[in-house]
């Protein structure tokens, strides 16, 4: 079983862009419901949030990413924004 990631080598394979993942502490009208999707529509989807939310947001994919040989269970901010720059049809970040 591969797990997803990014960069170089065996430290950070490709990532599968449709693995399940959950994005969760974000508002879904009137409650704060985790959206389950794929890796791809989890990003995509955070790019589309205020940057209060994103803020707030967390990426639980359904396997750890690997990332320079870490295994990521769940990611956040930053984390998040770097992965959004790797989409395969890239989705220009508002703002």
């Amino acid at each position: 079983m591969t797990e997803a990631s990014w960069g170089d080598g065996s430290l950070s394979p490709d990532i599968e862009w449709h693995m399940s993942a959950a994005l969760e502490n974000v508002p879904r009208g009137d409650s704060d419901l985790a959206e389950v999707t794929s890796l791809e529509g989890a990003v995509a989807a955070w790019l589309e949030l205020d940057p209060a939310h994103r803020a707030e947001a967390i990426l639980t994919p359904e396997r750890p990413l690997l990332i320079d040989g870490v295994a990521t269970p769940r990611l956040t901010g930053a984390a998040i924004a770097s992965l959004a720059e790797r989409l395969p049809d890239r989705i220009t970040t508002p703002g």
